[in-house]
């Protein structure tokens, strides 16, 4: 039996390992959706082509395997840009499997330059040329989202659909052209090694701040931070690698604490590992302090000192130059105990650096937002969104995996929602869209199926997304969503808050999203007090019950009517950058 080209391109990304598909299904992704479907990858409906993007998104980040989009071709993909803008910007490994109008079909409705709107967006656009290179484009394609951590949309013209493949069906047809191999890490050179360990030999206040590109080496840089007296810290979206840590600062840049930011600051050493230090990590340069040397360690040479100067620039993977800088400390085989013993490296280093009983004190008292003493502006029926955050963090279980929207409300779920590890924290913020979040909480959900799904969203976020509640009740998930709704865009009202200007176009009625909820057939609960988190606290409870049985569950949607700060203290950090 001979095969369709649509049928081997699914089977070759199920053979190649695709983890889940989701997509909106058209004519034109019809066959291959369902070939991948049959060769056993799990398929997720969306109910629009931008939720299914970014879902694959969080679910590539938060599983280590690569996410697939299904699209139609022309309005099905452009529906998705922005969903595949966000995960190219992050580097996200990821297949944009697209339809694309027939070569000869120059007046069809659906033809736009779909390559040319990929790359666009900093995506990488391959397409399958023909029958017999099928097999071999789609390898290429995927063989360039792993190991160049890239997001690939590969367009799949409607004439070549359904030509017959030159091969028969098989399981695994990716086999045809050769294993994918893995990409061998890149190891640093032997100077930068020398160099990178001499630094941290000689500095008495390192702090090591690992970004995306850290994520896969949180023990090896948590080992030789410890052998260096150093601190650690993540970008926002490495938030959770250090978890556990006596020494962990936490998120580093606009959504750290006080003492976390004056810490960072006094660093007379700082270690960016697979992080290019932006404006973000590091309020846009004001946890520099002026006595910092500024390392960046990095696979890709492009990506060093890309945000500010640097006094050294290591081009390797972070795994790789953690373990070589920690071996060239040790000196020539001297043991770690050895050298915790004596209070040496095998350089003469002293380890405590930084790691002191005093520092582990403070940090376990003030690191983090929730142990930080703020007025209550609770009152009129509105909650203090601080207050909220911190009840909301002892209601939820620990084993959670948290979302976060974009808006003037997420350094709320970013600050005070805690997280088990790197693996519980999803921020789609690299295009800085709005309305991403629900999207990214069913995505992290499906690759973290034993962990709660919680999102934080805006009010203006969550109505752009909605559609996407019936995607989680449809899957029974056990979400938990809270709206921070304050009846506006609240991070264009609190930028521009001034009397000459006028808010009417980013002030709205208050929206009841309680019954919007309900309306989908999720739970809905209005917060207006603490009080009111009482009626939270049983719905979670029945939640819970369900989830743990392995029964269907139906998501919560909080809608936390909140109290005005003033704009969050991270929104200055963030708009200074603008």
């Amino acid at each position: 039996m001979t095969a369709t080209v649509a049928e081997i391109v699914g089977q070759t990304l199920a053979g190649l390992g695709a983890g889940h598909v989701f997509g909106v299904v058209g004519s034109g992704n019809f066959v291959v959706t369902n070939a991948l479907r049959r060769a056993g990858v799990p398929f997720t409906a969306a109910r629009h082509e931008g939720g299914a993007a970014t879902m694959a998104d969080a679910y590539a980040r938060m599983s280590g395997t690569v996410g697939i989009v299904s699209t139609h071709q022309g309005c099905g993909f452009t529906n998705a840009v922005t969903g595949v803008a966000e995960a190219a910007k992050s580097r996200t490994p990821m297949i944009v499997l697209t339809a694309d109008v027939a070569a000869s079909a120059v007046r069809s409705n659906f033809r736009i330059d779909q390559d040319a709107l990929a790359r666009s967006v900093g995506a990488v656009a391959e397409r399958v040329h023909s029958p017999a290179s099928a097999v071999a484009d789609v390898v290429r394609a995927y063989r360039t989202a792993v190991n160049e951590r890239r997001t690939v949309v590969l367009s799949l013209p409607t004439d070549l659909q359904a030509a017959p493949a030159p091969q028969p069906v098989g399981p695994t047809p990716a086999h045809d052209a050769g294993p994918l191999t893995p990409a061998v890490p890149v190891r640093p050179g032997a100077a930068s090694v020398t160099r990178l360990a001499e630094l941290i030999r000689g500095a008495q206040r390192p702090v090591f701040v690992a970004g995306r590109g850290g994520r896969g080496a949180g023990p090896d840089l948590a080992a030789l931070a410890e052998a260096g007296g150093a601190l650690v810290a993540t970008s926002a979206v490495a938030h959770g690698l250090f978890e556990g840590d006596p020494f962990n600062l936490g998120i580093s840049g606009g959504f750290s604490s006080p003492l976390v930011a004056e810490t960072i600051r006094g660093a007379d050493l700082i270690v960016g590992w697979g992080c290019t230090l932006n404006g973000w990590t590091m309020q846009q340069g004001r946890l520099i302090g002026p006595q910092a040397t500024v390392v960046q360690v990095d696979l890709e040479d492009a990506s060093l000192g890309a945000n500010r100067p640097i006094d050294l620039g290591v081009l390797g993977d972070c795994g790789e130059t953690a373990r070589a800088v920690l071996q060239e400390l040790r000196g020539s085989g001297a043991g770690l105990a050895a050298m915790a013993g004596s209070g040496q490296t095998g350089g003469g280093h002293r380890s405590a650096g930084y790691r002191t009983p005093e520092m582990a004190g403070r940090l376990a008292a003030e690191a983090r937002w929730n142990d930080v003493p703020t007025e209550d502006l609770s009152g009129n029926g509105l909650i203090d969104p601080r207050v909220l955050s911190r009840e909301l963090d002892a209601i939820l279980p620990q084993e959670r995996v948290v979302a976060v929207d974009s808006g003037n409300f997420m350094g709320y779920p970013s600050a005070y929602l805690r997280v088990p590890d790197e693996n519980g924290f999803c921020l789609t913020q690299a295009f800085q869209s709005i309305g991403l979040g629900l999207a990214t909480a069913i995505g992290a959900a499906t690759a973290q199926p034993h962990r709660l799904p919680v999102l934080g969203t805006g009010d203006g976020g969550f109505l752009m997304a909605v559609a996407e509640l019936e995607t989680a009740v449809r899957l029974g998930l056990p979400l938990v969503v809270i709206v921070y709704n304050d009846a506006a865009y609240g991070a264009e009202v609190h930028h521009f808050e001034a009397e000459e200007f006028d808010y009417e176009p980013v002030t709205f009625p208050v929206t009841d999203l309680a019954a919007l909820a309900r309306g989908f057939g999720a739970e809905g609960v209005v917060v207006r007090s603490v009080a009111d988190l009482d009626a939270v606290r049983s719905r979670v409870d029945e939640l819970l019950d369900r989830w743990r049985a392995g029964r269907p569950s139906v998501p919560l949607v909080i809608d936390a009517r909140i109290a005005s700060d003033g704009g969050s203290w991270w929104l200055a950090e963030a708009f200074a950058g603008h």
